[in-house]
């Protein structure tokens, strides 16, 4: 959460499997360039996220994180906006010890 809202884009980055998929536009799954291009163009635009996680499962190097989120930011035309949601997220234990995310779905509906 620090690394999102200081915009810092390569930390952030760092939290994600090669092969993450993200979904923050529901019904529309990012992979690969196009998740990092869309994020680096959302944290340009200087939002602030609150979260508040409500569960955590974790099987071996797996976990299913649910996750109460807010974020406060302006839309494209520069009004601001108020995101939030029920996050359904998998992380994947890295062998440097490291949960990352391998599906990040802030919205829980794929």
């Amino acid at each position: 959460m620090d690394a999102f809202n200081a915009g810092d884009f390569d930390t952030l980055d760092r939290f994600y499997t090669e092969e993450a998929v993200a979904v923050w536009e529901p019904g529309k799954p990012l992979t690969g360039q196009a998740r990092r291009e869309y994020q680096r163009e959302f944290l340009a635009r200087g939002p602030r996220m609150t979260a508040v996680p409500r569960q955590s499962f974790v099987t071996g190097d797996t976990a299913l994180l649910i996750v109460d989120w807010v974020i406060e930011t302006t839309d494209d035309a520069g009004v601001p906006e108020r995101l939030e949601g029920v996050g359904v997220d998998v992380l994947r234990l890295g062998e440097d010890a490291v949960w990352r995310y391998a599906v990040d779905d802030p919205y829980g509906q794929g």
